[in-house]
């Protein structure tokens, strides 16, 4: 029998309190999940959510709850923190945990970045931003690893002479977030691997080719770098109560536009208003059936997804972990 695709539980800590969360997460890995995927965010989408803390924090806690990987999904190592102080969190957690950390790196959004008072850029700057920062983690993880000092001068960054003085024996993979074919193929040119979010196929197709033929510029073989999915979907036990999840509890969900420049969990509290059940078509599985959420998430697993991050939206995790781990996890094959 082929094997099954691993498939972790995405903590999102928008929605629920850190204690809350890591309880879920432990109780997820009891009934099969593998490894946990923590959201970074400052605020969050919507008030309703209720929560958002601090990732690292939360993740060090599930270090010592839990056996699976870490991975924070993701961060933006340009506004709120700076690369070095990212770089150090992340060495930190793979010191404590050796071989289970890996680093989801991000463009950043609005929602969290401007909180700080910066100039909030567009696009292309955000993305250079990124991938500057990746270069300054990098440069800190390599050198430190040698036990040696680094610095950088940069367009957005400057790094004056020094170390990561904690490292773990092997510094920790980096994944870049991404849902665009220029930024897939520079991920692949730099970094390790690949995260994204559920999407048509045949855009995700297209991602995959893009950070393959990055990836072969660089002399790196694709079929060795993770590819990492993040889908966000609503189970219940009926398709009513799913329906009423997806457009209470995950609005932002539906909403068919980028979001990245929206700055206040009130802001999308209005456009919320707007977004009504066909919003999600296309977009987020709701469904009370295991079978088509499993029919879903095969074809997911079919394009070549190394690891499957699950997000169900509504505040019944316990019922859900429960009958993903019966109906649908053992069947979701390579």
């Amino acid at each position: 029998m082929p094997p099954t695709v691993p498939v972790g539980y995405a903590a999102e800590l928008e929605q629920f309190h850190p204690r809350d969360a890591i309880d879920h997460a432990v109780h997820a890995e009891a009934r099969g999940f593998q490894g946990v995927m923590a959201a970074d965010h400052f605020q969050p989408y919507v008030p309703r959510q209720g929560q958002s803390s601090f990732v690292w924090n939360v993740l060090a806690a599930l270090g010592e709850r839990t056996r699976g990987d870490l991975g924070p999904g993701v961060t933006a190592p340009s506004y709120r923190y700076h690369p070095a102080v990212v770089a150090q969190a992340s060495a930190t957690l793979e010191a404590m945990y050796p071989g289970r950390h890996w680093l989801g790196i991000g463009a950043g959004e609005a929602l969290d970045e401007h909180i700080v008072g910066g100039y909030w850029p567009e696009a292309p700057e955000r993305i250079n931003r990124m991938f500057e920062a990746i270069d300054v983690i990098s440069k800190l993880f390599t050198a430190s690893a040698a036990g040696r000092d680094v610095k950088h001068s940069g367009t957005f960054f400057k790094l004056e002479s020094t170390r990561l003085w904690t490292m773990p024996p092997t510094p920790p993979p980096i994944y870049v977030a991404t849902a665009g074919p220029v930024t897939a193929r520079r991920a692949g040119r730099t970094a390790d691997g690949l995260i994204t979010v559920g999407a048509p196929l045949e855009k995700i197709a297209g991602l995959f080719a893009r950070f393959d033929e990055g990836a072969r510029e660089a002399g790196k073989d694709p079929s060795r770098m993770p590819r990492i999915l993040q889908l966000h979907l609503s189970w219940a036990a009926t398709d009513e109560e799913a329906m009423t999840n997806a457009l209470t509890e995950w609005p932002n969900g539906g909403m068919r536009f980028p979001k990245a420049d929206i700055r206040s969990p009130f802001e999308f509290e209005q456009i919320a208003k707007m977004v009504r059940p066909g919003d999600f078509e296309g977009r987020m599985i709701v469904s009370s059936d295991p079978d088509a959420h499993l029919a879903h998430l095969q074809r997911y697993a079919d394009l070549g997804f190394d690891r499957i991050y699950l997000h169900n939206v509504g505040r019944n995790q316990r019922e859900w972990i429960d009958v993903f781990a019966r109906d649908v996890l053992p069947k979701l094959r390579r």
